[in-house]
């Protein structure tokens, strides 16, 4: 009779519960996505893109390499999101042991003797009883395995939430640990720059003082020269102090305390040969936002099943094996008594609880498919954006070359003028000054190119697996 129940129990559940064992489909619950001009009109395609490389592959400066590899190993953010991967891990093993029976051993015992205070014979003869009982019991308790598999399912997608988010801090570390590097180049370079203005205006600023000695000069342009000099040293000492706090900053990042950071120069990035972004659902899929954000719409997926899944009946089975001597009939020597009992209960009415439950679980799902549909085409904008800053500075970077170089010969020939007494100082100044700012707008067109093509990076998933 109990096996019929069992077999009875199992086959309502198989036959009610098809329609709560269905695993998550992006096509059939999230919004339909026109991927075809999802990055707008930057360039697409669907061989190897730069969301295909590894940051070891974008970032080949060695010293950079080191430098990632300290922050990934030390900086407290990375090590949070990790134990937080262990934490779900762990709770998705919870999730898979709740189809394994609860088993439990229990053992008792005790030992009694009557006592006589009259000392008579027919008492105090009577020997010490000493009952005891080990028993075991094997068991699942109100067991409903629609509800129990489709919590792992969640479990599941929890884990892959928690390893998306440890993805985007990683890509986020590896970001801001390139970018600090470059704008600590960049500012070795414009120092360089400042200090060699510095040096220009003082050597101006001695000979025109020379100048005014000999009375062939007037004191206003010697001040004015003064001012734009000590104006040049407010700027190097601006310089030395952006350096000092952006090292600090690296420091915090690799939890370290204050110190100076190694680094190259800017000519250290090479920018990779590929540019096409790769194909839109291939790439964006693996971004950690969207991906976080197609789990959650996953995790309600489920959620709507699990509330789905509290309709049908719910399964009880337990079984008890106990060795006692100790029964009512007081066996003696011990023996085995053994109980099975099976359950099943079906709800009827939950006082609307249920179906509260299921319309809440359905409206969240549909929170999650519009986030998630949000998430794709904020990412493809953010390619775009992206994109657009990689081809603009491409573009700048030989108009701005060519300017240099016409600044330099510029500066040349008025060197070459002064040598030969047809042009006065300040000539030579103003072109030194001229090929300098020329040369500072090249600096912030390198960092720029640096910093878009990081930024495509990240907005195309950051390397992610």
């Amino acid at each position: 009779m109990k096996k019929n129940i069992i077999i009875l129990s199992l086959a309502a559940l198989s036959l009610t519960g098809c329609g709560v064992m269905k695993n998550y489909n992006r096509d059939k619950v999230a919004q339909p996505i026109e991927t075809e001009n999802l990055y707008g009109d930057a360039l697409s395609g669907d061989s190897l893109g730069l969301g295909d490389l590894k940051w070891r592959e974008l970032f080949t400066d060695p010293t950079l390499q080191a430098l990632i590899e300290r922050v990934l190993e030390q900086n407290t953010n990375i090590k949070n999101a990790d134990l937080a991967v262990q934490q779900v891990e762990h709770a998705l093993t919870a999730s898979k042991m709740a189809f394994a029976p609860s088993i439990s051993l229990t053992a008792n015992g005790s030992v009694s003797k009557m006592w006589d205070p009259y000392e008579r014979s027919n008492y105090s003869n009577q020997p010490s009883t000493k009952p005891y009982n080990i028993g075991m019991t094997i068991g699942w308790q109100q067991v409903n395995l629609l509800q129990l598999r489709n919590a792992k399912k969640g479990a599941e997608m929890n884990r892959e939430q928690a390893r998306a988010a440890k993805q985007a801090v990683q890509a986020s570390l590896v970001s801001t640990t390139a970018t600090m590097y470059y704008t600590l180049a960049q500012l070795d370079a414009q120092l360089n720059l400042m200090e060699q203005t510095k040096a220009n205006w003082a050597e101006y600023l001695k000979m025109q003082q020379l100048l005014m000695d000999a009375g062939q000069a007037n004191a206003a342009a010697v001040a004015s020269i003064e001012a734009t000099y000590w104006s040049i040293c407010q700027s190097v000492v601006t310089i030395k102090d952006n350096i000092r706090i952006l090292e600090n900053q690296m420091s915090t990042l690799l939890n370290e305390p204050s110190a100076k950071i190694s680094r190259t120069s800017l000519a250290s990035f090479q920018q990779p040969a590929i540019v096409t972004t790769g194909a839109p659902v291939s790439i964006l899929s693996r971004r950690p936002d969207v991906r976080i954000a197609e789990m959650t719409l996953a995790s309600a997926f489920y959620d709507v099943n699990q509330a789905k899944s509290a309709f049908y009946p719910s399964l009880s089975l337990s079984a008890a094996g106990t060795f006692t001597n100790g029964s009512q009939a007081n066996i003696n020597p011990g023996a085995f008594i053994g109980q099975a009992l099976a359950a099943l209960a079906q709800p009827i009415f939950m006082n609307g609880r249920l179906v509260a439950t299921l319309k809440i679980s359905k409206a969240q799902m549909e929170i999650a498919a519009n986030d998630f549909t949000n998430a794709v085409i904020s990412a493809g904008n953010e390619v775009n954006t992206a994109m657009l800053k990689v081809r603009s500075a491409e573009e700048l970077r030989e108009m701005i070359d060519k300017q240099v170089e016409a600044q330099e010969t510029a500066y040349n020939a008025t060197k070459k003028l002064f040598a030969g007494s047809s042009a006065n100082y300040l000539n030579v100044i103003t072109a030194h000054n001229n090929l300098i700012q020329a040369q500072m707008t090249q600096i912030s067109n390198r960092m720029e190119a640096i910093s878009a093509t990081v930024e495509l990076y990240l907005a195309l998933g950051g390397g992610a697996e």
